[in-house]
């Protein structure tokens, strides 16, 4: 894979082969616990491409009142493209490209969310993998942070009511594959309370081949002080440590250069419940927060200094799973 074609398509239309993929966007409030999640999606199920359609998903997280709008159309793939050749996509009348995302959703329940949003940044591509694993058959998911630390600005419309988004920090995020990873916890933090510049990308994951699941694997890549610690090869991810529940995970990774140990953390109350259809078959349930806690402590093993970096609203945080046990009401 070469730097011009990270953010384009891997889906192909008519394909047999069973596909997901899917461009997310997400940004928080500069100071409230507030935070919006755009997603548009291709769901391609296993040897019946004329199935195959596009989804557009907005989730607006409000931390201070409780309560969070979540919306979600679906369109037949004829009215989506996915371009292979550059980064632009479109389901039905919401589309995204490199600057801009405008477009609709409207759930069942009738919640209807609107956006239009300029968003622009700097910071290069973020690798949730080594590059030379993104065109191997293992692992079959393949996620890239195309935008880290970019800044959103415009408006979005909430059942009507008209919201003001001026300079609030995210991310635009690509990821795909076959199917979904079986188990994970995802995070990210597009910076910190006391430490603004800096950047956090990390996910814990289990695998099931056949009848065996493997160990946990966390990959981390993370940006401060003007440096990257990518912690992210399968070596590193098997060595270490991390564990999850609802709704707290802790993990700590380090190499010759730095030790990282951290926890993500958010009340219930903070989740969405998201059904993903699985190309194989089946349904996994995503619990979807943008408003989580973080603690990251950061020691720099040549100098033997060690910072604490924070936030208490900005982090994401996702579960992918199949049980129901975490009583958060599924959403859309």
């Amino acid at each position: 894979m070469i730097a011009q074609d990270f953010n384009c398509a891997r889906y192909r239309r008519s394909q047999t082969a069973g596909h997901y993929e899917s461009y997310f966007f997400r940004a928080n409030h500069p100071k409230r616990p507030e935070a919006f999640w755009i997603r548009y999606t291709i769901f391609n199920p296993v040897g019946r491409p004329h199935d195959a359609i596009g989804e557009v998903w907005a989730v607006i997280f409000d931390g201070e009142a409780g309560h969070h709008l979540v919306a979600k159309s679906e369109a037949p793939i004829e009215r989506c493209e996915f371009s292979t050749q550059r980064f632009s996509v479109r389901v039905d009348d919401s589309f995204a490209e490199r600057g801009l995302l405008r477009g609709r959703a409207a759930s069942s329940s009738d919640a209807i969310v609107a956006w239009d949003l300029a968003y622009h940044g700097d910071a290069p591509p973020v690798f949730d993998l080594p590059i030379e694993r993104y065109d191997a058959g293992f692992p079959k998911a393949k996620a890239l942070v195309g935008l880290p630390m970019s800044s959103f600005s415009g408006t979005l419309s909430l059942n009507g009511r008209s919201q003001t988004i001026k300079e609030w920090v995210g991310s635009q995020n690509h990821n795909w594959g076959p199917r979904h990873t079986d188990r994970y916890a995802w995070g990210q933090v597009c910076g910190f309370d006391n430490a603004p510049d800096s950047f956090l990308e990390i996910v814990s994951a289990k695998i099931k081949i056949g009848p065996i699941w493997s160990p946990l694997i966390t990959r981390l890549v993370m940006r401060h002080g003007g440096r990257e610690y990518a912690l992210n090869s399968i070596w590193k991810g098997l060595r270490a440590s991390a564990s999850y529940d609802y709704f707290l995970w802790r993990f700590a990774t380090k190499d010759r250069r730095i030790q990282i140990e951290g926890e993500i953390r958010a009340p219930r109350e903070a989740f969405v419940g998201l059904n993903y259809f699985n190309p194989p078959g089946g349904v996994k349930t995503c619990l979807n927060s943008k408003i989580a806690t973080c603690h990251i402590r950061l020691t720099n093993l040549e100098s033997d200094r060690t910072e604490i970096l924070q936030t208490e609203s900005r982090a994401a945080f996702e579960i992918l799973t199949d049980d129901a046990i975490h009583k958060v009401e599924i959403r859309a």
